[in-house]
């Protein structure tokens, strides 16, 4: 049993013993082998490493050559550059100096020729004054002396010829004075014929917002054409922001229309059958209130018995202007001047404020006619059985009509006088005020003039000048040029009067 057991440890040591001589041969063997592998991946490594190091050093190396190539190529350029221009710099300094000897050449020729004139010049002024020494000698007189005697019969032959040619002027004049005339006046109504029409032909309906116009026009169009169709007139809704422009000829179409409008946009129902019920309605109640306005006029002045008729067209007269000047206003005050007048003549006032009263009827009449307003006027109030002495002075007082009583000169009298007074008859406002101000600036253009005054309407303009800038008779010419200047460049109704003033204003004070 234990020979077993030492022969079985023997073996077990002998076996463990080659065993492990095994184990160490065969990892031996493959620790070579994987040495030895390892030594040639490193060496592939190696070798690859080197290939990239070689390929990137020969790209770089390629790329500085080619920059160094590139810069090569530029410091060349520059250089054909800096010798084009040195080049360039080389022919201009030739020719600037050819263009320079030229010039010295020139300005050597004109000394000479400047000196050649000025000897002649001598030469020629010394024969001048022998010439002269002769003919003094010759004549008796001295050269003022024949020069004075020679103006003052140029002045006496300009003087002459001048009251010829202005008498020949006066008399052509004279012969064409109709013709002109007629002339200046179709001028005058071609230049202020548009302002005119457009004061007297456009009412301005204003609104709250633009969005109301829709309204007013309407699914296309309808509500619009309605209005104008019923009321007579044109309406301009795109034009002013915020507005609606009424356009007619005819004052009461225009009221009836701005009232309708006024209505319409209050009440915010708009459309045509509503459009033609309101126009009814507010003709009816305009032409109340022009009945009413004539009543209240015959009672405010006394003229008592008219014709309904007559006092309806009285009435019209509210919505009527002459010249910027309302007609009823204009009748009124003619009817008091006329009144005024006829007492202090002693006449009969009430006749005479009847006949004032009812001298302008004709310019509103109810059908077109040819007839001059006056001739007009006096038949309606023929037709209305006014007096005939009324008559003839309503168709008088434009001297259409021959004047038959002292009625006619004292209503034509009136009326010039009502329409004539400043401030009746009104420009529109934005032009005259530019008259003004052009006025005063054709005045101040001129130098020494320290401050102007546009003063009578535009009437007059007195021109303020400095006492040390400008002499008495310079003032003189100063007006003339200024009036010439006004005349030529504006236009304006009669006539302007220049004054121009000039002071000498010495202050002092006590203490």
């Amino acid at each position: 049993m234990i020979s077993i057991l030492i022969t079985a440890v023997a073996g077990l040591i002998v076996g463990g013993l080659i065993g492990y001589a095994i184990f160490r041969y065969v990892v031996k063997g493959k620790y070579n082998e994987m040495i030895a592998a390892a030594d040639k991946e490193a060496e592939v490594i190696k070798e690859k490493k080197l290939l990239e190091v070689r390929e990137k050093f020969l790209n770089k190396k390629s790329e500085l050559e080619k920059e160094v190539q590139q810069r090569n190529q530029r410091i060349q350029q520059s250089e054909n550059k800096l010798k084009q221009r040195e080049i360039s710099l080389n022919q201009r300094q030739e020719e600037l100096g050819r263009r320079k000897q030229e010039v010295e050449q020139s300005q050597q020729r004109v000394d000479n020729e400047k000196k050649l004139l000025a000897i002649k010049q001598d030469e020629l002024e010394k024969m001048q004054s022998q010439e002269r020494a002769k003919l003094e000698e010759l004549s008796g007189l001295s050269a003022d002396e024949a020069k004075g005697r020679l103006i003052e019969s140029l002045k006496d032959e300009a003087r002459t010829d001048a009251a010829s040619y202005i008498n020949e002027i006066m008399d052509e004049a004279k012969l064409n004075a109709n013709a002109q005339a007629k002339k200046i006046v179709i001028q005058t109504i071609q230049r202020v014929a548009t302002e005119t029409a457009i004061e007297n032909s456009v009412s301005v309906f204003h609104l709250e917002n633009d969005d109301i116009k829709g309204r007013v026009i309407g699914r296309e169009g309808r509500n619009i054409r309605a209005l104008e169709a019923a009321c007579g007139v044109e309406l301009v809704v795109d034009d002013t922001p915020e507005a609606i422009v009424i356009s007619a000829f005819d004052p009461i179409r225009r009221e009836v229309c701005r009232l309708a409008l006024h209505q319409l946009v209050s009440d915010g129902r708009i459309h045509p059958a509503r459009i033609e019920e309101v126009v009814a309605k507010v003709k009816k109640q305009l032409d109340n209130e022009i009945v009413e306005t004539g009543k209240r006029t015959a009672i405010d002045l006394g003229v008592h018995g008219l014709h309904p008729e007559l006092i309806r067209i009285v009435g019209k007269m509210k919505y009527r202007s002459s010249y910027g000047q309302n007609l009823l206003q204009h009748a009124r005050e003619t009817a008091n001047l006329c009144a005024v007048m006829a007492a202090e003549l002693g006449l009969n006032p009430k006749k005479a404020k009847r006949a004032g009263l009812l001298h302008d009827i004709g310019k509103v009449p109810d059908e077109n006619t040819d007839d001059p307003h006056a001739l007009y006027g006096a038949k309606i109030a023929e037709m209305y059985k006014e007096k005939p002495d009324i008559c003839n002075a309503i168709g008088a007082h434009h001297d259409e009509m021959e004047m038959q009583t002292l009625l006619a000169p004292i209503v034509q009298v009136c009326d010039a006088i009502s329409g004539a007074r400043p401030g009746a008859r009104r420009e529109i406002v934005e032009a005259y005020m530019k008259r003004l101000n052009d006025l005063e600036a054709i005045a101040l253009s001129y130098p020494g003039v320290t401050k102007t005054y546009a003063i009578q309407a535009g009437r007059e303009l007195r021109v303020i000048v400095g006492a040390d800038k400008m002499s008495d008779a310079e003032t003189e010419a100063l007006s003339g040029q200024i009036a010439s200047k006004i005349q030529n460049e504006m236009t304006y109704p009669g006539q302007v009067k220049i004054t121009v003033i000039r002071e000498t204003r010495s202050v002092a004070y006590a203490k």
